[in-house]
């Protein structure tokens, strides 16, 4: 089942993610309703909740693996792998390491733009990026990268919002990053 899961369900939902991204906890609950379908119906997870069975299966929520794509994918436009058709600039910084400059935003526009601009690719992968320790930014490789990401994902709790159940947030680790006991100054 969990071989249906990788090969038929996450391509469908996972095509292009960091370019379409939901940041509503609607949309992401919408979205993360296939996978928990789907692994509701496998044997060894019966009576789990959500969030159980993506412990009990090691599997990664959507959300969560739409995240990794899209810091993979900032990775990538750093490193000159992929072209900067968004503009992100990078700085280093001595004690933090590689960071992201949001790009700006003129707040006295009209706040239907603002909502847009939030979840545009540049200013989400800027603020997921510049929400990672300097272990995972300064990685030299993309295997690296992988490896350094995945270690430090594996702290990070791992609750989408999901239908029937309430959520103080969104799971983004954007939003875990301002959970103190839990995103703690050595994940920084």
């Amino acid at each position: 089942m969990l071989t249906l899961l990788k090969s038929i369900i996450r391509p469908q939902v996972e095509y292009c993610c960091p370019l379409w991204s939901p940041v509503k906890k609607s949309d992401i609950a919408l979205v993360e309703e296939a996978q928990r379908q789907f692994t509701r119906r496998i044997a060894s997870c019966a009576g789990l909740t959500y969030w159980e069975r993506l412990e009990h299966l090691k599997i990664l929520s959507l959300q969560r693996r739409r995240e990794r794509y899209t810091i993979i994918h900032t990775w990538k436009v750093l490193h000159g792998w992929v072209p900067n058709s968004t503009g992100m600039q990078f700085t280093r910084n001595p004690r933090l390491g590689v960071k992201m400059i949001v790009p700006s935003f003129n707040y006295r526009a009209q706040r239907s733009i603002s909502g847009p601009y939030d979840s545009s690719f540049g200013v989400r992968g800027a603020r997921l990026w510049n929400s990672l320790p300097r272990s995972v930014t300064e990685s030299v490789t993309l295997i690296g990268l992988k490896q350094s990401l995945g270690s430090f994902l594996s702290t990070i709790p791992d609750h989408p919002p999901v239908r029937g159940y309430s959520v103080q947030h969104t799971n983004s680790l954007i939003d875990w990053r301002n959970v103190p006991s839990v995103f703690n100054t050595q994940n920084r």
